[in-house]
């Protein structure tokens, strides 16, 4: 449903009413609108000022407008009752040649209403006679002469003589400069109305064959064009929503929004919801328009209630003015001017953004006068454009949301700093998936347990929230039995059994667990595998040895026995532990890093564990030219120079409170 406004323009009319109390309103409102015209950019000085001293001519005729007024109205009395047959048969013809006549006429009422147009008339301002009908006859008229014009009208019903003006009227293409013939007219029984002809001017009727050669709206040369113009402008807006690779809400309602302005030629305004109030998001000046400090000045306004993107926002349907009388039916602008005089706009058009579910904001396109007006024509293809901006908005959102979700999962995977075991140092690096938007599954974590301290590293297979679920179960349910049981192969057990209990949807989880602590100066751990790739152990001279791992995967097998061994970490010496994302890291050349990875520990051998884990991370980003598949995590445990000084079940005990996941 398309809604259409007309309402008439503050002072823009003239007095309905003699009375003197009337005319002094009148006279007041007109003023004032004189002056708001002048502050206008492409204002007439010399109108302006010759509308100034007519209104000054004007105060001094109120009271004799009054007498002149009564006296007519008892003339037209006293003739109310001829009804002859001469008397129809001459407004029957005096209507005919009103309709027929090839200049372009209004009729207007004491307040400036227009009460009839010809064909002409109507064909300027391109649409039928009756359109302007019950508009007020300023809305036609370039805004910084509409207050002049009022003058003028005004000034031919108090004098009762002829008055010329020239302005520009609002056709259907645009500004065109015309002058302006006003006659009062006083028919039978209907004192004080205007005919106004509109003649237009030599550089109107010099441009108007070249309208005519390029195909006017109505033929079928300019019907072809205006339609292939509508699909290249759809498929502009649609290759902008399709190529937002960044799903940014606000990057592709202002990529929208300076499209539309330059292939329509209009002012763009759109307005969001937030917080169930319409916020405004981003204002575009027309590509004609170097308006830049305008432009940040209206963004910076919300919509007024009342305002038109309001009433679209709450009733849901279109709103076309083709011709804005109010001026404030967009609101005020910074300081108070109304806003639709601040942008130069003359006509309106507001549509919904929805996706036919929910509306989540309005698209206001307000055109300058040179432009030409908003035509039904425009009605679908706007809300079309506007149900497009709806679904971007709508799935940008939706993946935002989901980005959050994924952000919050894999954070819960990782901790935010490594904890570091007393007697040793500890180092960890994560590197995301470039190729998948999606969340990864590593995970790995350091933490108490009983009798010393234990770590893990895991993966499951797949990625996306549910498989960041399955691993964020068995992160913390491995850490909550290597609590209560110092065995890493119970943890598995234990871990295994829940995996199977849960509906995981057929996905298996891969990890290694390990329990340390001091002996006789050197580090013991006893590592248990469940199908993960073997760590490796860095000598400080630089050798390479290859754990064991065996052991099935988590979740498939009720009776999986996850493979065991010891391990002795002399001072210095290093155990580097992986995910799968790391050997099969693949370079442009089809080769696999997993091929190198022992060389280029080998060549780390001695460093710390955070250079090393930096060192590889380095590597491979280099080896696959920052391209990943799946997501790369590793985790490096050195063995201290010696035993700390204190138990470590103590140690471990009284850091529990440390920083951690």
């Amino acid at each position: 449903m398309v809604q259409t406004s007309s309402h008439g323009v503050p002072g823009g009319g003239v007095p309905d009413s003699g009375a003197p109390d009337n005319e002094v309103a009148a006279l007041r409102a007109r003023i004032g609108a004189l002056r708001q015209g002048a502050s206008l950019r492409r204002a007439d000085p010399e109108a302006l000022l010759q509308a100034a001293f007519t209104e000054l001519d004007a105060a001094l005729d109120v009271l004799m407008a009054a007498h002149a007024k009564a006296a007519d109205a008892r003339a037209a009395e006293g003739r109310k009752g001829d009804t002859s047959t001469s008397v129809h048969t001459e407004r029957r013809l005096l209507h005919a040649v009103f309709q027929q006549a090839p200049a372009p006429l209004f009729l207007l009422g004491r307040d400036g209403t227009v009460r009839r147009a010809n064909a002409a008339g109507g064909e300027i301002l391109g649409s039928g006679p009756g359109y302007a009908t019950g508009k007020q006859f300023t809305a036609f008229v370039d805004l910084p002469s509409r207050a002049a014009l009022a003058t003028h009208l005004a000034a031919a019903l108090r004098t009762g003589g002829r008055q010329q003006f020239r302005c520009s009227l609002l056709t259907r293409t645009g500004r065109a400069e015309h002058t302006l013939t006003v006659q009062p007219v006083n028919l039978r029984g209907e004192a004080g109305q205007l005919i106004v002809l509109a003649e237009p001017g030599p550089r109107s009727r010099a441009a108007a064959p070249a309208a005519q050669d390029g195909g006017a709206p109505d033929g079928p040369a300019g019907t072809v064009a205006a339609i292939t113009r509508r699909l290249d402008l759809m498929t502009a807006a649609t290759r902008i929503l399709l190529e937002n690779i960044t799903y940014s809400e606000q990057v592709a309602v202002q990529q929208y929004a300076r499209l539309l302005a330059t292939e329509l030629d209009a002012w763009v305004i759109v307005d969001v919801e937030r917080d169930q109030r319409l916020r405004r998001q981003t204002v575009t000046a027309p590509q004609t328009q170097q308006a830049q400090e305008l432009v940040r000045s209206v963004a910076a306004m919300d919509p007024q209630p009342g305002s038109a993107p309001q009433q679209v926002y709450e009733s849901g349907s279109a709103l076309l003015v083709a011709h804005a009388e109010d001026t404030g039916t967009l609101g005020d602008g910074p300081d108070g001017t109304p806003l639709l005089l601040v942008l130069e706009a003359t006509s309106l058009l507001c549509v919904p953004l929805t996706d036919g579910e929910r509306s989540y904001g309005v698209l206001t396109l307000a055109a300058p006068a040179g432009r030409g007006h908003f035509a039904m024509a425009d009605v679908g293809l706007v809300e079309e454009l506007g149900e497009h901006l709806a679904l971007a908005i709508r799935i940008d959102r939706l993946f935002r949301q989901r980005t959050e979700v994924a952000d919050a999962l894999q954070a819960s995977l990782l901790p935010r700093q490594v904890r570091q075991i007393p007697g040793t140092r500890v180092a960890a690096a994560h590197v995301a998936a470039t190729t998948d938007a999606e969340v990864g599954a590593d995970f790995y974590d350091v933490y108490p347990a009983h009798d010393g301290w234990g770590f893990v590293i895991g993966d499951v297979c797949g990625r996306g929230e549910d498989a960041a679920a399955v691993s964020a179960a068995a992160r913390h349910s491995i850490r909550a039995f290597a609590h209560q049981d110092a065995d890493p192969a119970a943890v598995l057990r234990g871990t295994n059994q829940i995996m199977l209990a849960e509906d995981i949807g057929g996905r298996f989880v891969t990890a290694i667990v390990a329990h340390m602590r001091w002996r006789d100066g050197s580090l013991h751990l006893e590592v248990a595998s469940a199908g993960h790739p073997p760590p490796l152990l860095v000598h400080r001279d630089g050798r390479i040895r290859t754990l064991d791992a065996g052991g099935l995967p988590l979740g498939i097998f009720p009776d999986a026995e996850p493979g065991v061994q010891q391990v002795t970490l002399e001072p210095g010496e290093v155990l580097f532990l992986f995910t799968d994302g790391l050997t099969s890291a693949c370079g442009p050349d089809m080769v696999y890093f997993e091929n190198r990875l022992s060389d280029e520990l080998a060549v780390l051998a001695g460093k710390p564990p955070a250079a090393l884990v930096s060192g590889v991370r380095e590597l491979v980003m280099e080896f696959c030219q920052n391209t990943f598949r799946d997501d790369i995590t590793m985790l490096a445990i050195e063995a201290g120079e010696s035993e700390p000084g204190s138990p470590i079940r103590a140690t471990a005990t009284a850091s529990r409170g440390a920083r951690g996941r």
